[in-house]
């Protein structure tokens, strides 16, 4: 396969309200869901519990563990840059800042779809040297999120960087 695409996020949603109006919220491809998976976990710092309930969302009837809860909150209680780098126009050099325009670069493979109603895809992150990446599950005609495996540590921002 090898397909990349690049998808377009509005904004990055403060709610589920916000979430479901977006374009990209039909979930059909498991590249949308992939690609609002990290906007909505851009908003974890200013909001926990609401940015929880749009993972929720974007689990489907899958919620969200205990444990699950805990990994984000290791992974993003002061590393929030961890989550922007995954849109294009970031970089450690400018603090991973949003740019105006919020596009995520999705990937898969020809491995991606091995196990049926599954989906490995990758995403790009301007901090690593290699795409990280996200398991998402089909049901029905839609995709939802399964495993968030891209919130590895990345390149921290150059003002946070003490050998800059």
């Amino acid at each position: 396969m090898n397909k990349t695409e690049i998808i377009s996020i509005e904004r990055i949603p403060e709610n589920v309200e916000q979430l479901k109006e977006m374009s990209a919220c039909s979930l059909t491809t498991p590249f949308q869901t992939a690609a609002l998976a990290v906007a909505v976990l851009c908003n974890y710092e200013k909001d926990v519990e609401k940015t929880i309930e749009m993972i929720n969302y974007l689990k489907g009837p899958a919620e969200l563990s205990n444990l699950e809860k805990q990994f984000l909150r290791d992974r993003l209680v002061e590393k929030a840059y961890v989550s922007r780098s995954y849109f294009k126009g970031t970089s450690p050099q400018n603090d991973y800042a949003l740019p105006d325009t919020l596009e995520i670069e999705v990937s898969d493979n020809p491995y991606s779809y091995d196990n049926e109603g599954y989906a490995v895809l990758y995403l790009k992150s301007s901090g690593a040297d290699s795409p990280r990446q996200v398991k998402l599950r089909r049901k029905g005609d839609n995709w939802y999120l399964w495993e968030i495996l891209f919130l590895s540590d990345i390149r921290v921002p150059a003002s946070l960087d003490p050998w800059a």
